[in-house]
């Protein structure tokens, strides 16, 4: 049976990102700090390198204190920004301090435009399944950028467990991220497996 998979998708967004929002806030607190937990084990052996991450919208886990952090140890921090339809994001750098003005849906980004360019991008799932393909928003912001980048950067997804499905249908565009972690551990690409 064929499936109108445009359609399956921005009712399964709608659906998930709903969701996402009736997570009670104390569920929602000790995931993300799980998340986090994992995404430190991650992240902290490496050493200080530029890596862009996004703020928090309709629900996601917010990485601020994980962004504080890392740049204390002196890490390059960053958050993605819509140019134009059809083209890749580019990266801006952040810090706490960073005076923001409203971007592309409604979605604050940095007055200054500092490009950098990241060795390692996290990215907000609405949707993910085992073989770490990504289901975001829409538009194919991150797929364009990620076909477009030489060297790849690594690239980390990030989610809750009621975001995972057995398949997002993919397209011949979708680019399997490298890790996924939710708040039950971290799964490799293409392993569908949770290392917890």
């Amino acid at each position: 049976m064929s499936i109108d998979i445009v359609a399956w998708r921005r009712e399964t967004r709608a659906r998930l990102i709903d969701a996402r929002l009736r997570i009670p806030p104390d569920d929602h607190e000790r995931a993300s700090l799980a998340i986090e937990g994992f995404l430190a084990e991650v992240l902290d052996p490496l050493p200080p390198q530029t890596l862009s991450a996004y703020l928090p919208y309709k629900g996601e886990v917010d990485l601020r204190r994980v962004l504080d952090r890392l740049k204390e140890k002196g890490w390059i921090t960053a958050l993605p920004a819509v140019v134009r339809r059809g083209l890749p994001l580019e990266f801006l750098r952040w810090t706490r301090e960073t005076e923001m003005e409203t971007g592309v849906f409604g979605i604050p980004i940095p007055r200054v435009h500092d490009i950098v360019f990241p060795s390692c991008i996290i990215l907000p799932l609405v949707a993910f399944d085992a073989q770490n393909f990504r289901l975001g928003y829409g538009a194919g912001y991150f797929d364009i950028t990620l076909a477009s980048l030489e060297p790849r950067p690594r690239t980390i997804g990030i989610g809750f467990e009621l975001c995972r499905l057995d398949t997002i249908h993919p397209l011949p565009t979708d680019i399997p991220l490298d890790l996924i972690i939710t708040e039950n551990g971290i799964q490799k690409s293409g392993d569908g497996h949770r290392i917890v």
